[in-house]
C-alpha cells in the first residue's frame, strides 16, 4: 500500500462528489437546520446558569444523527458504484493495490462525514461560550462523534464491496446502522417488557376524613419490567455510547446540565434492579432519593464496550469487502460487471 495512492484515490472519489449541485445544497440545508437547533437549544437551557453544556451537547448529537442517516448513502455505493459504471476495473489494473482503493474510499467518506462536522464548527463554538463545557467534554464528544463517522463509513464502504448492487449495499448500510441507532432501543424496551418481578408498594396515609394513619401499613403488589437483565443492549447505540463516554457536568443540585447527562443517567439508572416503595405520611412522605450524580457513582460506565461491538462489525465488514475486492477474483457474483 502507499500512501500517496490512497490519497489520489480519495482525492478523486472527493472530486466526483463535489460537481454535485446536490451535495451543496444539503451542506446549506444543514447550515440552516443547526441555525434553528442552536436557537431552540438556548431556548431550551435558558433557566440553566450555564447553558452552554445543553446547547452543545445538542448540536453534537445533532451532527451525529446527520452522519448515521447520511454517510450510508456517501458510502454505501463507494465499490460497486464505480464496478457498475466500469471504473473500478481500470483503477485496479494499475498500481493500485485492493488496501489503496478500500482505503482510498474509505477515507474520502470520512472527509464527507467530516464536512458536516467542519461546518457545525462555529455553532459548536457558540455552544462553548456559553459556559459549561469543559475541556474534556468538548474532545470526547468530539473524539467520539470522528470514531463514529470512520465506523459508519467502514460498514458502507464494507458492504458496497461484498454487494455487487448499489441499491442494495445502500440498504443493507442503512439496516445495520439503523440496528444499531434503533435495534438497540426495540430490544431493551421489549426485552424489558418481557421479563417482569413482584415489586411491593407499602403506604401510610390518610383515613377518609383526612386523618393521618399511622398504626397499620397497606401493601400493594404489581409487576415491574427488569431493564436491568437487558439494559446491555444499549450499550451499543452510538448515542449512547457519545453520552456516556463524554464526562457529565452536574449542577449545584446533582442533576445533568446537558444532554449527555440525562442520557447517560437514564441508561445507568436502568442497570438497578427495581426495588419496594415507601410512602409514609408519618415520616415525611417517599423516602428521600439520592441526587442523579450520586445514583450514577453504583453503575458501570458500557462506552467502551458497545465502541468495541461497533468496531468489530465494521472491521468485519470491511474485511469482507476488502476480500471480494481483491483482484484477480476467483467468484463473482452473477452478473458483476468486470470492465
Amino acid at each position: 500500500m502507499s500512501g500517496a495512492r490512497i490519497l489520489t484515490i480519495a482525492r478523486l472519489e472527493l472530486t466526483q462528489r463535489l460537481r454535485s449541485v446536490g451535495w451543496y445544497v444539503l451542506l446549506g440545508i444543514f447550515m440552516v437546520l443547526l441555525l434553528g437547533i442552536t436557537a431552540l437549544s438556548f431556548l431550551v437551557f435558558s433557566s440553566n446558569d450555564l447553558p452552554g453544556a445543553g446547547v452543545f451537547s445538542i448540536i453534537v448529537n445533532f451532527v451525529l444523527l446527520l452522519v448515521v442517516l447520511v454517510s450510508p448513502t456517501l458510502s454505501g455505493n463507494a465499490i460497486n458504484g464505480d464496478r457498475d459504471a466500469a471504473t473500478l476495473a481500470p483503477i485496479q489494473v494499475t498500481a493500485a493495490t485492493t488496501g489503496d482503493i478500500m482505503l482510498g474510499k474509505l477515507l474520502a467518506a470520512v472527509a464527507t462525514g467530516c464536512a458536516f462536522l467542519l461546518i457545525a464548527v462555529p455553532f459548536l463554538a457558540v455552544g462553548v461560550f456559553g459556559g459549561g463545557v469543559t475541556p474534556g467534554m468538548f474532545l470526547v464528544s468530539l473524539l467520539v462523534l470522528l470514531l463514529e463517522i470512520i465506523i459508519v463509513a467502514a460498514m458502507g464502504v464494507g458492504l458496497s464491496g461484498l454487494i455487487a448492487r448499489p441499491l442494495f449495499s445502500i440498504a443493507a448500510t442503512y439496516l445495520v446502522v439503523a440496528a444499531l441507532v434503533i435495534g438497540t432501543l426495540i430490544a431493551f424496551g421489549l426485552g424489558g417488557a418481557a421479563v417482569r418481578t413482584q415489586v411491593t408498594h407499602y403506604e401510610r396515609g390518610w383515613d377518609e376524613s383526612g386523618e393521618p394513619v399511622c398504626d397499620r401499613w397497606e401493601e400493594y403488589t404489581y409487576e415491574q419490567p427488569r431493564y436491568d437483565y437487558v439494559w446491555g443492549f444499549l450499550a451499543a447505540n452510538p448515542f449512547v455510547v457519545m453520552a456516556d463516554a463524554t464526562p457529565t457536568e452536574f449542577d449545584a443540585d446533582g442533576y445533568p446540565r446537558d444532554m449527555f447527562g440525562q442520557i447517560k443517567y437514564g441508561v445507568r439508572m436502568a442497570q438497578k434492579a427495581p426495588g419496594s416503595e415507601r410512602w409514609d405520611i408519618c415520616d415525611g412522605g417517599y423516602d428521600v432519593q439520592p441526587s442523579p450524580e450520586e445514583q450514577m457513582r453504583d453503575t458501570v460506565p458500557s462506552w467502551f464496550v458497545g465502541l468495541g461491538i461497533q468496531l468489530v462489525i465494521a472491521g468485519g465488514l470491511f474485511a469482507g469487502g476488502w476480500s471480494r475486492t481483491r483482484t484477480p477474483a476467483r467468484r463473482l457474483p452473477p452478473g458483476t460487471r468486470i470492465a
